[in-house]
């Protein structure tokens, strides 16, 4: 079973000696990584006691960092206390992306071809008239 926590509960611990941050209604201890926090530690220690959730996704971090999250992980906002998590799901299948993409490919072997043809018809011509 997954320790639950409140708010207050996260709140007490807010400076470089205990920092918790919530995101996306899991708790965190961070105290330990606050040195190895790649932005330094000020970004954490700005999140402590809070809901770090915006900051995080705003930032937008690998998927690297989000495994090292786990390690991390203490337990979960109490079931009262808990916000709709919004996933932010990019979909890179889109069908407008599939006909752009289509466009470019061909916008990119029509401009050599045609520059192609151009040079050799002026190239014709220059030494037909000489």
């Amino acid at each position: 079973m997954t320790t639950q926590y409140s708010f207050a509960d996260v709140k007490k611990h807010n400076d470089n000696q205990s920092t918790w941050i919530v995101i996306h209604n899991n708790v965190y201890d961070v105290t330990e990584f606050l040195n190895e926090h790649p932005g330094g530690e000020e970004v954490l220690l700005e999140q402590a006691g809070k809901d770090g959730s915006e900051a995080f996704e705003d930032v937008g971090h690998s998927s690297d960092a989000r495994e090292l999250m786990q390690k991390y992980k203490i337990g979960e906002l109490i079931e009262a206390e808990r916000k709709p998590v919004k996933e932010k799901n990019v979909d890179w299948s889109s069908s407008s992306s599939q006909s752009s993409s289509s466009q470019s490919s061909f916008k990119s072997w029509i401009l050599p071809v045609t520059l192609g043809l151009l040079a050799t018809i002026i190239y014709r011509i220059y030494f037909q008239s000489h």
